[in-house]
Order: C-alpha cells, then structure tokens, then sequence
C-alpha cells in the first residue's frame, strides 16, 4: 500500500506544483485522507521528507521542459539577451532566499496549519479574480523582455506564499508579473524559471536535514513518487502553457475558493485536523 500512497501523492504533486492552486493545500488534504489506510507506519518526519522527495521530480521537469532554454546559459558572457533573463531570474529569487534564511522556520512553526493553509487558499482565489478583472494592457511580451528591477517586484511578491503557507508560490508570482506588467504567457514562463531556482534550492536544504529517514522511506517509494511527479508535472506544464494563450486565471481562482472551503469544511467535520503540519 505504500507504493500506491507514493503514486498518488507524486500525480497529486505533479498537477499543483507549477498551477497557481497551491500544492501544499492539496498535499495535506490528500496525505492526511490517505496515510492511515495507504501508510499507517510512516511517521510525519517520513511524510514531510517524502513531500520534499516529490517536490524533486516536478523540479526536475522545469529543466527537462525547457532544456533548450537552460543550454542557452553557456552563451551568458557573449549574449547580453540571455544575460539580462539570468539577472533577472537571479535577482527575483533573492527576496525569498533573505525572507525564508531569516524566518522560514518560525513561518512553519506558527502559521503551517490546514486552516491557514485554506484561507490563503480562498483569499489568493479572490485576488486572483480581482487581478483578472482589471483591464491592465501588456507591456512585457516575453521573459527575454524582463528587467532586474521588475524581477525583484516580482520576486517580493513571490514571498506571499513563503509569508502565507497555501497562498502557491505559483499564482504569488504569476500574479505578481501580470501586476508589473507581463502577460500570462510570460509571467508564468518566468514563475516557472523562478521555482526551479528556489523550490531546487530550498528542497535540496530540506532533503539534507531529513537525510536520515530516506532508508524507512525506502528507495521503490521514492522512485516511484519522483518519476509520477516528473511525468505529470511536465504534462501539466505544457497543459498550463497552452490554457493561458487563450484563457484567463479565474477557473482557477473559483477551484482555489472551493478547496480552501472543503479543507475547512473537513476541519469542523473532525475529518482534518487543524494541529500544525511542521
């Protein structure tokens, strides 16, 4: 049972990771529903390290994705187009490097808990609505386009979801570039550059620390969860991509409303519990 627990969460991670719908919100309702008939015997420190496991494979599949784009970083010194996207991708990460360095821990340790988690969940719906609603035209076409100024915007309002566990650092981005003047194709191009930096380097820190349990984990489980992960991330990538061509984000703002009132609706039921998930 513990294989099929592994799958499930690797498809579950895979479809939110890169969506503006928060994968953390999705992880714990579903870990939380599955683990006491799929994996009664993996402790929480098991859990969390399995998640960090997962959260691999979706990083995995940025590079894969856009490994055309990522070979394009060998002609930084001779192409000033590819060395300003770099900068910029560069500078947009470091807001949420300071912020999670100085108060990562203390963030999990107060605010990481399923009712948190489910009101960032319907708030970031809301917002997400109301940035739709504005008629803001377009001034950044493509990533290529972005300056460092604007990326360090972008970037302090990717920390929205480190600030508010559930609010997806995804949609804090997407959204963040569609307010600084990008348009969806490029804002979420640019969301995806921006997590396979901070999401590769904060799951690498994490998966240090939680080094020890990988044995109980076991190595099938976690084969397992990385590849299902990769698999449907990558599809989901290219679904995203394709969906915000021709589509807007409110789908996506009503299922965020919905999921953060079924997670509370499962908390007054007893059915989830409302402890701290660090």
């Amino acid at each position: 049972m513990d294989a099929l627990y592994s799958i499930i969460l690797g498809i579950v991670e895979g479809i939110t990771e890169f969506l503006p719908v928060s994968s953390t919100g999705h992880l714990i309702v579903a870990g939380d529903l599955l683990r006491s008939s799929l994996a009664p015997t993996w402790t929480k420190e098991m859990r969390d390290a399995f998640e960090v496991i997962i959260q691999g494979g979706a990083i995995l599949s940025v590079l894969v994705y856009y490994w055309k784009d990522f070979l394009k970083i060998r002609t930084i010194p001779t192409d000033s187009t590819q060395r300003q996207l770099w900068t910029s991708v560069l500078i947009g990460c470091i807001p949420a490097v300071i912020l999670g360095a100085l108060f990562g821990s203390k963030i999990k340790h107060f605010l990481f808990t399923p009712s948190v988690v489910a009101w960032a969940l319907i708030v970031g719906g809301v917002l997400i609505w109301l940035v739709e609603s504005r008629r803001v035209t377009p001034t950044v076409h493509a990533v290529e386009e972005i300056r460092p100024l604007k990326a360090l915007g972008i970037g302090a309002i990717q920390c929205l979801a480190l600030l508010w566990p559930g609010f997806s650092r995804s949609a804090s981005s997407i959204l963040g570039g569609m307010l600084l003047g990008l348009d969806r194709p490029a804002a979420t191009q640019f969301s995806f550059y921006l997590g396979f930096i901070t999401l590769g380097g904060a799951s690498l820190l994490d998966l240090i620390k939680s080094r020890h349990v990988l044995g109980e984990i076991g190595a099938l489980n976690m084969v397992l969860g990385i590849g299902v992960s990769f698999v449907v991330a990558y599809a989901s990538i290219g679904w995203l991509l394709r969906f915000v061509s021709t589509n807007n984000f409110k789908p996506f703002a009503i299922y965020r409303v919905i999921v953060g009132a079924l997670i509370l609706a499962l908390i007054a039921a007893g059915v989830l519990s409302n402890a701290s998930l660090a």
